[in-house]
């Protein structure tokens, strides 16, 4: 028979891991572009130019994912990893969700280019089928890994203490700062944008994607896709127009989902299921 201690409990990460997970997820990503900000010269000469497809940009992406995962496997170990991993292929959920996310989103996109009045000069921005599918490969394994640790990992523990509408506000503005530096870097995609409508947009689009994952049974494959969704470059540049438009569906959404949004009773709080 296996000792008490070898049995593993339904979820043994404590509220507390997430200090160490904010403490990790800040210090990888901004110690990373901090570097290229203060140490520009000696950055580029051992590392070259960063820019979006950079591999340290990359790694700064995947901070709250690693921190997830060094978070869990430090109080669940390797089966609470495989089970944690598994969320990613949670994927049952009502169809109006699929109907948001595969329709919706886009139509977000193009009604805010619309708004903006340059619908009309949409050009789809790839040479061949070939670098577009490169393109959708590099996002997917990009953004969207995030998800792992903001949605995985920072959500559950957050609605162990408070009904979800907080948590996802809360998270929402840890993203949208965590984003800070990337404006600051000229190779970067955010170097291009305004930064507080990207940050509404991050408050937004966290209240949008909670009772989802809530929703969902917990999935981390559903929020990664909102993710993919947001970020696909085959939609028209909308700014600041389809900001506007996910802060009003998050208020449509907190308004349909007032009854799970405003207890924890119906939230998922564990970050290794059982």
């Amino acid at each position: 028979m296996p000792s008490p201690a070898k049995i593993m409990q339904p979820d043994a990460i404590p509220f507390r891991s997430m200090a160490l997970f904010l403490a990790l997820t800040f210090g990888i990503a901004w110690g990373i572009l901090a570097a290229f900000i203060f140490l520009p010269e000696t950055m580029v000469g051992l590392f070259g130019e960063i820019t979006g497809r950079h591999p340290l940009f990359y790694l700064a992406v995947w901070a709250p994912a690693i921190s997830a995962f060094i978070v869990i496997f430090r109080w669940s170990g390797q089966e609470g990893m495989r089970r944690h991993l598994g969320r990613a292929l949670l994927w049952r959920c009502s169809w109006q969700w699929y109907v948001f996310l595969l329709l919706g989103v886009p139509l977000v996109f193009f009604a805010g280019s619309l708004l903006r009045g340059n619908l009309s000069e949409m050009a789809f921005p790839f040479a061949s089928a070939s670098s577009f599918l490169v393109a959708l490969f590099l996002i997917a394994i990009k953004g969207p890994v995030e998800e792992f640790g903001w949605r995985g990992l920072a959500l559950p523990l957050l609605q162990r203490r408070m009904a979800p509408i907080w948590a996802a506000l809360i998270i929402g503005v840890i993203w949208g700062v965590w984003h800070t530096p990337a404006f600051l870097l000229s190779g970067t995609e955010q170097s291009a944008w305004s930064f507080l409508p990207f940050f509404t947009g991050t408050i937004a689009l966290s209240v949008i994607v909670t009772p989802l994952f809530n929703a969902s049974g917990g999935s981390i494959f559903l929020p990664a896709l909102f993710h993919f969704m947001l970020i696909n470059p085959a939609w028209p540049d909308a700014q600041p127009y389809d900001t506007y438009l996910f802060a009003l569906i998050a208020v449509v959404i907190v308004s349909l989902n007032h009854r799970t949004m405003f207890t924890r009773k119906y939230s998922i709080t564990e970050v290794v299921p059982p």
